[in-house]
This record gives structure tokens, C-alpha cells and sequence, in this order.
């Protein structure tokens, strides 16, 4: 009985400090759960889906034997980072992180998507939300990456929105254009989180809240 006990306790000792990643293949895409930021919110407004709304999405890949992503976030524009430090900068959600891990259903050459993954970083952010214009925010950089074998994307791109339900540009879009000189490219073809995360070659395989 208490050897029982003892192992027990060991296995769920092992399996709360499991990240998980042991569930996790290459090419899995990791939606995150969006937080309470003013550009959260901004995208959210214009991007939600319902109870859960994700404000980002990243790459998953072991790279040199390192458990790993490749994203593009504001502030280093696309770049790796371990898995360790992408979830602890996640949204807690009752005692977990909010993060969901997805993956494709189609046959499609993920070693592929990973290197093309890898060629983009060092690429600035694209705070213009534009295609071909050699940055890339963070669904962008998904889109681009994964292809069919014939070359095409995998994921829609569709006409982008700025506005919220009420049909209004948030302040944030208005400042962040102004500042940048350029018009809100409302109806530009693109990407966001939330629309990559309802994609019908998607399936849910985890989440960690």
C-alpha cells in the first residue's frame, strides 16, 4: 500500500512539471489565449470568435534537440525561443496557460514547413499588416509557411476587418496607423489568429487550461 502511495505521488509530481511537450509534433501550431493588452483587445474586437479568442499563433519545432518555436511577435519581429519561455509568457487560465495546440490533417511536408519557418527569422514585424512587403505579423508568418506539396497555402487568406462588432476602428489601429503614415488597409487580403484557429484542416490535439 505504500509503495502504491509512493508511486503514486511520483507520477503526479512527473506529470505537473510536464510542459507537455512530450504531445507535441513538429509543425503543431500553438494558438494563444489572448490577455487583457490594449493590442489584445484591438484584435479581439475585431477578430472574435467566441468564448475563446486567440490574439496569436506560433510554429512548434524540436530544433537543435531543443523544444522550440519560431514566431513573429511585436518586439523581435520573427524569432526562436524555447517552449519553456513561450509558455511562461502565456495567459494563466485557471492554474493553467492558455495556450491550444493544433495541427494540420492534411499530408503535407512539415520538415518543409519548419525550414521555411526558419529562413523568415531576423524578418521585422509587419505593423502595416501587408502581404509581400518583406515583414511579417504573426498568422502571416503561418500562411506562408505552410504549403501543400503542389506548393499552395495551406490556409485561406481572407479580407482583413479593423473594426469592432459596432463597426468602429478601435483608437489603437487609428494611433498605430497615424504614427506609421499610411491608411488602415481595411479589406487588404491577410490572416489573424482567431480565423487561422477555425480553419477546417485544423484539429484541436491539446490545450494546457
Amino acid at each position: 500500500m505504500i509503495r502504491l502511495i509512493i508511486l503514486l505521488s511520483v507520477g503526479i509530481l512527473l506529470s505537473s512539471c510536464n510542459t507537455s511537450s512530450s504531445t507535441l509534433q513538429d509543425g503543431d501550431l500553438l494558438f494563444c489565449v489572448a490577455d487583457n493588452s490594449v493590442m489584445s483587445n484591438a484584435i479581439v474586437d475585431a477578430t472574435q470568435m467566441g468564448k475563446v479568442n486567440y490574439d496569436h499563433v506560433a510554429i512548434y519545432a524540436i530544433i537543435d534537440n531543443t523544444p522550440s518555436v519560431i514566431e513573429a511577435n511585436p518586439k523581435d519581429g520573427v524569432t526562436r525561443r524555447s517552449l519553456d519561455d513561450f509558455m511562461d509568457a502565456a495567459t494563466d487560465i485557471n492554474g493553467g496557460k492558455g495556450i491550444t495546440v493544433m495541427r494540420v490533417t492534411q499530408s503535407i511536408d512539415l520538415k518543409a514547413v519548419v525550414e521555411r519557418a526558419r529562413q523568415f527569422i531576423g524578418q521585422p514585424y509587419d505593423w502595416s499588416y501587408l502581404p509581400d512587403n518583406g515583414k511579417l505579423y504573426c498568422s502571416e508568418l503561418v500562411y506562408e509557411c505552410y504549403q501543400n506539396n503542389d506548393g499552395k497555402p495551406v490556409f485561406e487568406a481572407n479580407p482583413m476587418t479593423f473594426k469592432d462588432s459596432k463597426g468602429n476602428i478601435p483608437d489603437f489601429w487609428v494611433d498605430l496607423f497615424k504614427r506609421l503614415g499610411e491608411p488602415i488597409p481595411e479589406g487588404v487580403t491577410g490572416t489573424n489568429p482567431n480565423d487561422l484557429s477555425q480553419s477546417p484542416v485544423l484539429e484541436e490535439v491539446h490545450r494546457y487550461f
